[in-house]
């Protein structure tokens, strides 16, 4: 058996790993883990991740969780273009240094607004109160600003003139489209199992914003 990447293209994560692979043409076979229908919470999806979470990667008889360690991994063993990852040592670390903060930082509040905004409201009738809601994007913007003034400046990719794997994870979190989450979460199919284990860090953002996008063709 080859690779095999078990992917939700809901997930923000999954969709960097798959558009990855996708445009480096590695070869691989997509194994689809429904999260409306809890379907990471399976024994069997357990023996690839016991984490419970995707994405995850199969190769043979070695696994692997989370989306950095994969894409990561296929960049090496698939010896990607140099602009992905690159074997400079600086360069590479520009881009590690995004990875690293953009977890506690970028990815957080997006996930934390998405559900204030739109998933407790929306699917589990919870209203969130205005001031936090409030406080919530007003700490976005922050985030968005320190990704502007830190990281893009005035390149055309966030880590310097060429995209990277930090530029595929940054547009995969700011590109989620709020009505896919809507319908996702209405559908009759959803098992509410999914919410397990859930608090204020899901999903992803439903606002606009005016600054400039990122360039990334």
């Amino acid at each position: 058996m080859g690779l095999e990447l078990y992917l939700d293209l809901l997930s923000q994560p999954c969709r960097a790993v798959y558009i990855f692979a996708k445009k480096n043409s590695i070869p691989f076979q997509l194994r689809t883990v429904e999260l409306l229908k809890g379907q990471h919470y399976t024994d069997s999806f357990a023996e690839v991740n016991p984490l419970r979470k995707v994405p995850a990667l199969k190769d043979g008889d070695f696994t692997l969780a989370e989306s950095v360690a994969i894409l990561l991994y296929l960049s090496r063993k698939y010896k990607t273009p140099d602009h992905w990852y690159p074997q400079d040592l600086q360069a590479q670390a520009r881009v590690d240094e995004y990875l690293s903060w953009q977890h506690t930082a970028l990815r957080s509040c997006c996930t934390r607004a998405m559900w204030q905004k739109m998933m407790f409201p929306v699917f589990l009738g919870q209203p969130v109160p205005p001031e936090t809601l409030a406080n919530t994007l007003a700490e976005l913007d922050r985030c968005l600003q320190l990704l502007e003034d830190k990281f893009l400046r005035d390149q055309a990719f966030l880590t310097g003139p060429q995209i990277s794997v930090a530029d595929l994870v940054a547009i995969t979190e700011l590109m989620h489209d709020p009505g896919l989450l809507v319908l996702a979460a209405k559908s009759s199919k959803a098992d509410q199992s999914w919410l397990r284990g859930a608090s204020v860090w899901r999903l992803q953002l439903g606002r606009s914003s005016s600054r400039r996008p990122m360039q990334l063709s």
